[in-house]
């Protein structure tokens, strides 16, 4: 059996046995089938079981429960949506209030779902700092970022200034110029999370097969090589792996992140550095960095990955020195007394992305199709929001989450928004990658022309608006 401890630091941690349940054999008539045993699925799974306990569900799981991007992210747990801003600007005051209450909900729904069904997952809500700590330009672009919040009715409860002596107090990183604070996150052990959820729904009624790829899917039917599943619905919730199930790939790329965790480090080195209450931290470069300490007080620290020709997946996650260098010269740059820690676990995942970076959640009901994804790497939180949305389109409900402006509604997949053909894609995400890469540099060190650091901001705005 292959060794599926090493899939993440998160995997290695559990003491549970990870041996696969049985894959699918025959024919079984369901009303929803699952494609896939992530979060979203399972959290699909688990609000229709709750809402309708005598729906027939059965979920298709490519590998075990918790292999993909659920069992590897860096475990936070956010009251947030990607692209949030853009679609909320043109909602009224009112409503653009209640829907940002709904996002900033999600982290305390988890938590009521995790203490009714009993998972431990170190659920620990104590926010998240976005930090200005290696150059000026951060301090600025997090002030602004602050003051948009502020023009779209938010306010200190939800997003505050922290100022350098502020910021030490929660956390302690060098040369800090200040940061955001925000109480809408927790930080968690994903796989944890994962694998309580998937146990929870089997509890309720729900099949798991494990060990069963999909190998054909339309509406009202899943194939994969020993069995097959009819169905009134089918949910492929399969977010980073869309482009092994055509056509989603067109709509969602996979991309993949990347993650190191430290050694267990001494109370005299937490001392040094804070987070004593599980806080989440970023720091605001473009390379887009997440890290938080552990229950196990270790520094589990993540940036950004890459993208492969042809949105091709990537299977082999042992990484190269040169992506552990970068994240330790990242997290050593704010940490400077950490930077010969030893590092015990190097892991990475692949996660989707929906062109314009807009999640999309949708329920087509003349195909029987429904969808939510394209969280674009955050989708720990959106996921749970997710599978809520998708239970009550799948039931026909008119509520609060249906009617939000990500939510598609009774829309054909054909609908959502297309990627580029290659090599637009892969061209086009390279150059962007790599103006972030060159804006990082220039602006870290300190003895760069202030023509040369007006260039690379330039530039990097620039590309990052293509993104868009």
């Amino acid at each position: 059996m292959p060794n599926w401890r090493s899939i993440s630091l998160w995997m290695d941690q559990l003491d549970e046995d990870l041996t696969p349940r049985p894959a699918l054999a025959g024919t079984l008539e369901v009303d929803v089938a699952i494609i896939g045993a992530g979060y979203t699925g399972l959290w699909t799974a688990y609000y229709l079981k709750r809402q309708a306990p005598d729906l027939k569900i059965a979920i298709v799981e490519a590998q075990f429960a918790g292999f993909g991007a659920s069992g590897r992210n860096g475990g936070w747990l956010m009251g947030n949506l990607l692209g949030e801003d853009r679609v909320l600007s043109k909602l009224p005051a009112e409503l653009r209030r209640a829907s940002f209450e709904l996002l900033h909900g999600i982290p305390d729904e988890v938590a009521t779902v995790l203490q009714r069904e009993g998972i431990d997952c170190h659920y620990r809500k104590a926010g998240v700092l976005y930090c200005a700590a290696r150059y000026p330009e951060q301090e600025k672009r997090l002030r602004a970022q602050l003051a948009d919040l502020y023009t779209e009715g938010l306010s200190e409860a939800d997003y505050r200034w922290l100022t350098p002596s502020e910021l030490s107090s929660q956390l302690r990183v060098s040369n800090a110029l200040g940061a955001i604070h925000t109480p809408h996150c927790a930080t968690i052990q994903p796989a944890r999370l994962v694998r309580g959820l998937a146990r929870v729904v089997e509890q309720l009624g729900v099949q798991l097969f494990e060990q069963s790829p999909a190998t054909d899917w339309r509406p009202g039917l899943v194939r994969t090589a020993q069995g097959q599943l009819k169905a009134q619905w089918v949910v492929p919730a399969v977010e980073g792996y869309a482009a092994s199930l055509p056509p989603l790939g067109r709509y969602q790329l996979p991309v993949q992140s990347l993650l190191i965790a430290t050694e267990p480090l001494s109370d005299a080195q937490w001392a040094d550095i804070g987070l004593e209450h599980g806080q989440a931290f970023s720091e605001s470069s473009r390379q887009v960095t997440y890290g938080q300490r552990t229950a196990d007080n270790r520094l589990a620290f993540g940036a950004r990955g890459g993208y492969r020709f042809g949105g091709r997946l990537r299977e082999n996650f042992h990484l190269s020195e040169d992506e552990i260098g970068l994240r330790r010269y990242l997290f050593g740059e704010l940490f400077p007394q950490l930077r010969n820690v030893r590092i015990s676990h190097a892991w990475g995942g692949n996660l989707g992305m929906a062109r314009r970076f807009q999640p999309h959640m949708l329920a087509d009901r003349k195909s029987g199709i429904a969808l939510s994804g394209g969280y674009g790497g955050e989708g720990v939180g959106a996921s749970n929001l997710g599978g809520r949305t998708l239970a009550d389109l799948i039931l026909q409900k008119d509520t609060t989450l249906t009617r939000q402006p990500w939510v598609l509604g009774n829309t054909p997949i054909s609908r959502l928004s297309r990627w580029e053909p290659e090599p637009c894609r892969w061209l086009g995400y390279n150059a962007i990658i790599r103006s972030f890469v060159h804006e990082d540099r220039v602006l870290a060190n300190p003895n760069s022309a202030p023509w040369r650091r007006a260039m690379a901001l330039k530039l990097a705005d620039l590309m990052e608006g293509l993104m868009r």
